[in-house]
């Protein structure tokens, strides 16, 4: 059995900018991006453009960036399009963080230089974090083992079952110690909004949310929006199709007679389906279903919580509340409460 004990690492080069006083949170503080071949240029895009526009909120260069390739040659993202200029990985510098970036076929990417690489980094001290599936590279060279780290939930089964050692989750991001991960899309983006904030203050990171049009700053506790076709398969046809109607009916639940009768599939089939494939019933699917529902209506909507609770198909507030805070440790009402507290 490996143990998942976290490794003690002496205090990282990173914290000197981040966890500072404001007095010294405008020195310059610098990211570096090791393109993998096929990275993912939204993901890139997201992690570098709230940068960007900090400095232009504050009117000075605050945070620096560039971007690196092993060689030093210019390699393609999945989408065909370039990235330039790109210098070798080993005339970075000194930097804050480096971030792997991954993207598809990341297991071709990963090369012995790749790995020798970021070894080398790390007995530096310089810390590491990894976009979209860069987390694989980090993983492959032994860098994640004893860290709770996230990666795209494509392919978070995968790396469970091949670096038991790392202690994986559904998180939209991790910060770790001196190491930062984070799912791909728009994800680095709010992994970004985090360091700002932890940087400068809620205030700017707000407002770069709001530059991007971005309703709310995400944290650690958001996780992944996993598609149930990835969790159970393509074949599993007709608890897809079940889910697809819960999600359908979030406003008036449907009995688990009527669920069964649209999908030609008896309560006992259905029933077995669920505790096969999910490990729980209908009836608790449904019941997280619509709570996700309420959640993101309480973090995006100005909607009073009466109408949440009427909208995610619950009789009474009080039912509401105790299902929510059950689900995610708080009620309701102290859910805005925390909305309120990240914007000032």
């Amino acid at each position: 059995m490996h143990s998942l004990k976290p490794v003690k690492r002496a205090p990282p080069v990173w914290e000197a900018s981040h966890v500072r006083a404001m007095p010294n949170a405008l020195r310059s503080c610098k990211y570096a991006f090791l393109a993998l071949p096929n990275y993912s240029l939204i993901a890139l895009a997201n992690a570098i453009e709230p940068l960007r526009m900090a400095n232009r909120l504050l009117g000075k260069d605050v945070y620096a960036w560039s971007i690196h390739s092993i060689d030093g040659l210019t390699v393609c993202s999945s989408s065909g399009l370039q990235l330039a200029p790109m210098t070798a990985l080993d005339k970075m510098g000194v930097v804050d963080i480096l971030f792997v970036c991954g993207g598809i076929n990341v297991r071709e990417a990963v090369s012995p230089a790749l790995l020798t690489a970021l070894r080398r980094l790390s007995e530096r001290r310089v810390a590491l974090g990894a976009l979209c599936t860069g987390g694989y590279a980090l993983a492959r060279a032994g860098l994640l083992d004893n860290c709770r780290a996230t990666i795209h939930w494509e392919n978070l089964s995968a790396l469970r079952e091949e670096f038991p050692r790392v202690r994986l989750s559904d998180q939209l991001f991790t910060i770790d110690n001196d190491r930062f991960t984070c799912s791909g899309g728009t994800a680095p983006l709010d992994l970004m909004l985090n360091l700002i904030q932890i940087k400068l203050g809620a205030k700017i990171s707000q407002q770069v949310s709001e530059q991007f049009m971005v309703d709310r700053v995400r944290s650690d506790t958001d996780r992944q929006y996993i598609p149930l076709r990835a969790q159970v398969g393509m074949s599993h046809r007709g608890l897809i199709r079940v889910a697809q109607i819960m999600e359908e009916n979030i406003e008036k639940p449907l009995s688990l007679e009527k669920i069964a009768k649209a999908t030609g599939l008896s309560r006992r089939q259905i029933e077995r389906l669920f505790k096969r494939d999910l490990q729980c019933v209908p009836k608790r699917y449904y019941l997280e279903i619509r709570l996700r529902r309420a959640r993101e209506l309480l973090l995006q909507t100005s909607m009073p919580i009466m109408d949440v609770t009427t909208a995610c198909g619950f009789q009474s507030p009080p039912h509401f509340s105790k299902c929510y805070r059950n689900q995610f440790g708080h009620p309701p009402s102290t859910e805005r409460k925390l909305i309120a507290a990240r914007s000032t």
